[in-house]
């Protein structure tokens, strides 16, 4: 049953998947949001939550930016025998100037570029991309230490 608000009814939108080992592996420098080439089948599966981003990165080949390593689960409800790879490569969309800022920063030691999110904008399938550097272990280390003092400081306030 729904919920009535205000006259209104809400009603819950695609799924936003995230890349939660993204900001504990990797310290994010820039952030950059592209569109994404998809089939129909594939962009029912990624409304049914069907993908997962946490493997893939990016790449710059002949003046255009692809995402390697995205899942996309075959949609079940799909009625023709020709499916498309899980795991194939797919264009992302964004602008040339965009697409050479990416370019120097790749070209840079250490630099990748990663997925941080996948969701729905105005019916599209956006990704927002990081510029990334990985993290030593030395860093999620810190990480940790920084959070659990956290958590004590807000104990002992609530307290």
């Amino acid at each position: 049953m729904s919920r009535k608000t205000g006259g209104k009814e809400k009603k819950s939108g695609p799924p936003t998947i995230t890349n939660r080992q993204a900001w504990a592996n990797y310290h994010i420098l820039d952030t950059v949001e592209a569109g994404i080439m998809l089939t129909g089948a594939e962009v029912k599966s990624i409304r049914a939550g069907q993908v997962n981003i946490s493997d893939a990165h990016a790449r710059v080949m002949k003046d255009e930016m692809w995402l390697m390593g995205m899942n996309v689960n075959p949609y079940r409800h799909i009625n023709t025998f020709v499916v498309p790879d899980p795991m194939r490569s797919r264009k992302l969309l964004l602008h040339r100037k965009q697409i050479e800022k990416l370019d120097v920063a790749l070209s840079e030691k250490g630099l990748t570029v990663i997925p941080l999110k996948l969701y729905f904008k105005k019916g599209f399938a956006k990704i927002e991309l990081g510029v990334a550097k990985g993290k030593k272990e030395y860093d999620k280390r810190e990480d940790i230490k920084t959070r659990d003092a956290k958590r004590e400081m807000d104990r002992a306030m609530k307290r």
